[in-house]
């Protein structure tokens, strides 16, 4: 398996993309696909809420593209920004839902990022459980980034 390398731009997320401020996706900068990573899928995974795995953000076939560009809708299907597929979230949503611990709480998300040798066959809205078994044989280049958020 290759890595990626995998990049926010930030250590701490800005407001814009908290439930403080504009509670948008961030963008995702990555480096070192290779030709053969036909679609990209990432979830995101929080371990001070609800336990280690608590996934507030599940998106699957997209192109293998440098950057996944900031703001993408809370919808199934996306077609713009970049076109994706995206899950139900441990909130109960579908989409980016963004950082918001109580106050005086920080907390890690940690962005997994896999770059696989095809497009994922599973319905929009699926659980993170379901995307990672679809991935099971596929994933041939991974990469991580975090970023913290203290209110």
């Amino acid at each position: 398996m290759e890595s990626l390398t995998v990049s926010l731009g930030f250590g701490e997320f800005p407001p814009d993309h908290t439930c403080d401020g504009g509670n948008r996706s961030p963008p995702l900068h990555i480096r070192g696909l290779t030709p053969q990573t036909v679609s990209v899928a990432l979830y995101v995974t929080n371990p001070f809420e609800s336990g280690c795995s608590f996934c507030p953000w599940l998106i699957w076939d997209l192109p293998p593209l440098p950057v996944i560009p900031p703001g993408i809708p809370a919808e199934p299907v996306v077609t713009a920004p970049v076109s994706a597929v995206q899950g139900e979230n441990d909130y109960g949503r579908i989409g980016y839902t963004g950082p918001c611990p109580p106050p005086g709480a920080t907390h890690r998300y940690q962005f997994r990022v896999y770059g696989l040798d095809t497009r994922l066959e599973i319905p929009p809205g699926s659980h993170v459980h379901s995307m990672v078994n679809a991935m099971r044989g596929h994933v041939i280049q991974f990469g991580t980034t975090l970023a913290m958020y203290r209110r």
